[in-house]
């Protein structure tokens, strides 16, 4: 079941009694050469370009002074995979999982278009509200992306009760587990590469803490 957002500044909720949560904390990956060309990358495998790779090295050395998490889970693709990697060794973490549950959303025939070009060739599939439409060529609907992404947190979850864990994915993966815990919360296109998102999670519900954080990086620098 969906659960309620909380405003980055509150303190933490208390656990209802006869509940234990575990603490998510999900990264989007650094950048890649297709992210700043605004290519259409779904499940395509560009790896991080050297922006990504200082992103992940800062957003790095940021989790690295906060509470130790017991594991890091990962999306597969290239780009994830080496966050996460960064992340779980300036944590001191051995327990790395990489899933191919929490890639990208499946664009189909949209892989490896400029988005404008994408937009201009499929205006439906960009302007349309349904979250079942799927995207011609094996490509995913929302509902497909977020049931993927939402089962394996839950997973996740249960299997982390009263600890803190780190995953990693992308921008379109991490809006649909934020519109799960919230849906009216105001992420999309606003994830930008490494920002962190916090939700605790237990017995079904989900509590959206943090969206979006990127306090870490230097404005000027990355956004």
């Amino acid at each position: 079941m969906a659960g309620r957002a909380r405003a980055a500044t509150s303190p933490p909720a208390s656990p209802p009694p006869g509940k234990q949560f575990a603490e998510v904390v999900v990264v989007r990956h650094g950048e890649t050469s297709w992210n700043a060309t605004r290519t259409i990358q779904g499940q395509m495998d560009p790896e991080l370009n050297d922006t990504g790779r200082r992103q992940a090295l800062v957003v790095a050395r940021r989790l690295s002074r906060e509470a130790k998490p017991a594991a890091v889970y990962s999306s597969d693709l290239k780009r994830a995979a080496e966050t996460a990697q960064t992340i779980a060794t300036a944590c001191g973490v051995s327990s790395l999982v990489l899933d191919p549950a929490l890639r990208e959303r499946h664009m189909g025939d949209l892989h490896g278009l400029a988005f404008d070009d994408a937009v201009r060739r499929n205006p439906e599939i960009f302007s349309s509200y349904s979250r079942t439409q799927e995207i011609p060529g094996g490509g995913e609907s929302l509902d497909q992306l977020s049931k993927r992404c939402v089962s394996y947190l839950n997973t996740v979850a249960e299997k982390h009760k009263g600890e803190r864990v780190i995953v990693v994915t992308h921008g379109a993966s991490t809006e649909e587990l934020c519109i799960h815990a919230d849906p009216t919360s105001p992420v999309r296109g606003k994830l930008y590469n490494t920002s962190i998102c916090v939700f605790r999670i237990g017995g079904g519900e989900w509590i959206l803490e943090k969206a979006g954080d990127v306090g870490h990086l230097d404005q000027g620098e990355f956004l």
